[in-house]
């Protein structure tokens, strides 16, 4: 069975820097990424994929945990190398969440992580240069680190949702995912 790949590969006007792709998010937070609209509902754990409001993050959390236990993935385009570096966050992430944390814990956690310095496509200690094209130029290095920090944290603030549903938790069903690393990889 493959590993399951990007809606968005099918987008074809989404700008790129180095082969790394600026999708658009449902977000509160600043950045470069174009912004959708918000959600009619106040529930956004389950989004479906034909909503305009559905993004790139949605995807990532959705296939996270089919798509963690692949050792191999075969990358069709740059919306799958978006995917690819959300499933890398989201194992790291998890394994800054500890089972006897608190909600307020675990958020504190994620942000740190979410905020934490990183780095990009081209850096040295980038765990899959191979697969990722270098920006050409330092306008566009800064511009790429600002957008995966725009993603980083809105992903750590969703998968916060999804960990403590309802302020409870956290789930044994999310946590038990803390070991897997994808593609023998962390960030």
């Amino acid at each position: 069975m493959p590993a399951y790949h990007s809606i968005f590969l099918e987008d074809r006007d989404v700008p790129v820097i180095g082969n790394f792709p600026i999708l658009p998010l449902r977000t509160r937070t600043r950045g470069p990424a174009y912004t959708l609209p918000p959600l009619p509902n106040t529930d956004d754990l389950d989004v479906s994929p034909e909503s305009e409001s559905y993004d790139c993050v949605d995807e990532i959390l959705s296939l996270f945990r089919a798509n963690v236990l692949f050792r191999n993935f075969e990358i069709n385009g740059p919306a799958d190398r978006m995917l690819i570096y959300g499933t890398l966050f989201i194992s790291d992430c998890l394994g800054k969440v500890k089972p006897t944390m608190t909600a307020r814990e675990a958020e504190k956690a994620l942000t740190n992580a979410a905020l934490d310095s990183f780095a990009i496509p081209g850096d040295v200690s980038f765990p899959l240069n191979q697969a990722f094209e270098p920006p050409r130029d330092r306008q566009d290095a800064e511009t790429l680190r600002q957008f995966i920090s725009q993603v980083r944290q809105e992903i750590a603030i969703r998968l916060h949702a999804r960990l403590y549903p309802g302020g409870v938790g956290p789930s044994k069903f999310w946590l038990s995912f803390t070991k897997r690393k994808f593609m023998g990889k962390s960030l």
